[in-house]
């Protein structure tokens, strides 16, 4: 498994109330979300977001309420994988329970900037920022999350094992 595009970058303590303002729950309509991804923190990310583009982001992304509209959000609005240096626990695992990419590495997300294209290799781990030429050691997902992330999703996954 793969991803490539070009990056999206945020700070530290990306809260899920930035990610999907609470204003735009009413609906559960994931392209709708999607509309309003960001919107907070970046007005023209929606303008901007390329299908398969990376975002990147500093220590605890994803921490606040525990709703799955974050990461759906994300996801809908074209972003193949989200890298951070730490993640809220609960944002981890709804990204994982919706099929979102996500990898922890501090050092990419040091060192990557907004607007660079960057490609990440899930078997190994590997991110590469193509435009400085350089590459950053993450951590491989088990085979069991990239098996869900594979099927866009748990429910999807218990429902081709047959384990549902």
């Amino acid at each position: 498994m793969k991803a490539h595009g070009f990056v999206h970058k945020y700070g530290d303590n990306v809260d899920t109330d930035v990610i999907i303002p609470a204003r735009h729950l009413n609906t559960a309509n994931h392209k709708e979300l999607a509309s309003h991804c960001m919107e907070d923190i970046d007005a023209e990310f929606v303008n901007k977001v390329k299908d398969g583009d990376i975002m990147v982001a500093g220590f605890n992304f994803g921490c606040g309420s525990s709703r799955e509209h974050a990461p759906i959000a994300i996801k809908e609005s074209g972003i193949s994988c989200v890298i951070a240096k730490t993640f809220a626990r609960i944002f981890y695992r709804n990204s994982i329970n919706i099929g979102l990419a996500i990898l922890e590495c501090e050092e990419a997300s040091d060192d990557i900037d907004d607007g660079d294209e960057v490609s990440i290799d899930f078997d190994s781990g590997i991110i590469t920022n193509l435009t400085k030429n350089k590459t950053y050691q993450g951590e491989p997902f088990p085979e069991f999350i990239k098996e869900i992330i594979h099927k866009n999703g748990l429910l999807n996954s218990l429902k081709e094992s047959g384990k549902n």
